[in-house]
C-alpha cells in the first residue's frame, strides 16, 4: 500500500476458499492480503472504467436498427 495513513478500514466477507487462497497468495507473493485484495479491485473498476469510456465516446454515434446492422456485416464480409 503506497500510505497506509490514507488507508480506509473495511470489513469484507470473503467466502473461505477465496479467503485461504488469498492467505496462500499473501505467503507466497510475501505481499499482505490488503496489498492484493487492492490491487484487484483497482483492476476490476479500471476494467469497469474503461468499458463506460468507449460507451461514452460512442454516445453521438447514430444507431443502426438490427437490420441495418446485419446488412453491413454481409457487405464488409464479415457473415
Amino acid at each position: 500500500m503506497s500510505d497506509s495513513a490514507e488507508a480506509v478500514r473495511s470489513t469484507v466477507y470473503l467466502e473461505p476458499e477465496l479467503h485461504k487462497a488469498l492467505r496462500l497468495k499473501s505467503a507466497h507473493s510475501r505481499r499482505s492480503m490488503s496489498d492484493i485484495v487492492n490491487e484487484a479491485l483497482r483492476q476490476s473498476l479500471q476494467d469497469d472504467e474503461a468499458d463506460l469510456a468507449a460507451v461514452r465516446s460512442r454516445a453521438k454515434e447514430r444507431s443502426l436498427s438490427y437490420e441495418d446492422f446485419l446488412s453491413k456485416l454481409k457487405a464488409d464480409g464479415t457473415l
